[in-house]
């Protein structure tokens, strides 16, 4: 019912595309996802916090959630639930109750100690058929309410990475950030390409809300097949709630509440897909 990264990110990287990473925060924001990319026949990668795994009861009711919605909506796209910087704790109750895929962040580590970590998260995930994603690097801005300072990553760390851990996709720091952009981004496309060509795996970029659209178009040139969309959909959804409320002083009901941000959330996915070019898997997959 669920794929891992690996198939679809491998086409993404061989055809030059990039596949959608949206979290979800609840069963609406989920719902839509998966509706929208149905709809325009594109696979997605469905990422979960530890924060947003609490928020929605823990990680087995994520996933009792995701694969109930998946039969219910009738959704045939390849779909990824995917643990969003997870601890190698939340990693390992992740891969039991289900999920498809795990990002372990040892970015905060020694070098030696993310590669030991990733290795043992790698070495239980393999077993299910779960893909791992890794980082190297700090990627800045605030996830969770945690604020973290950028530090791009070094290509000889990034490398030893990939090479010691036989992980499936890295997520190598080179300039984004988590949140609100303050100023312009400084991605750094040259190690990018250089990661690229010395790993020869699927990159992925955290932090998309807010890069501009010819950078994204780029860093797809170099490398980035899996880009990581949060924050953008929280501002149009929050927008669209907003004047709800403002406009209907007699609302209640939290199902019309929510639902209000349905549309806006829909077109920036829509936006989102068309950008990255991920629409082309319908005859890749």
């Amino acid at each position: 019912m669920l794929e891992n990264t690996k198939k679809i990110l491998e086409d993404a990287k061989m055809h030059h595309y990039a596949i959608p990473h949206f979290n979800i925060n609840n069963l609406e924001w989920t719902k839509y996802i998966l509706e929208e990319c149905q709809e325009l026949n594109n696979p997605v990668i469905l990422g979960v916090s530890e924060g947003a795994s609490k928020y929605m009861g823990g990680f087995y009711a994520v996933a009792m959630m995701v694969k109930g919605l998946i039969k219910d909506l009738n959704i045939t796209i390849p779909v990824v639930l995917h643990v969003d910087h997870g601890t190698y704790e939340g990693c390992k109750k992740a891969i039991e109750a289900g999920f498809s895929s795990v990002m372990f962040d040892g970015s905060k580590l020694s070098l030696e100690e993310n590669i030991a970590k990733t290795k043992e998260i790698v070495a239980l995930a393999h077993a299910k058929n779960i893909t791992v994603e890794a980082e190297i690097g700090h990627i800045g801005g605030e996830e969770d309410g945690v604020a973290d300072t950028l530090a791009y990553a070094k290509v000889e760390d990034a490398v030893r990475l990939a090479k010691e851990t036989e992980i499936d996709l890295l997520a190598p720091a080179l300039g984004s950030v988590h949140g609100i952009y303050k100023g312009e981004p400084k991605l750094d496309f040259d190690r990018m390409m250089e990661i690229k060509k010395l790993t020869n795996l699927p990159l992925v970029l955290h932090g998309g809300s807010g890069i501009p659209d010819d950078m994204i178009k780029k860093a797809i040139e170099c490398g980035i097949c899996k880009l990581n969309i949060n924050t953008e959909l929280q501002i149009v959804w929050a927008q669209a709630v907003r004047e709800k409320l403002n406009n209907d002083q007699e609302v209640y009901d939290p199902r019309k509440i929510i639902g209000a941000g349905q549309t806006a959330i829909k077109q920036a996915i829509k936006e989102k897909i068309e950008l990255l070019n991920s629409t082309k898997t319908n005859n890749n997959i």
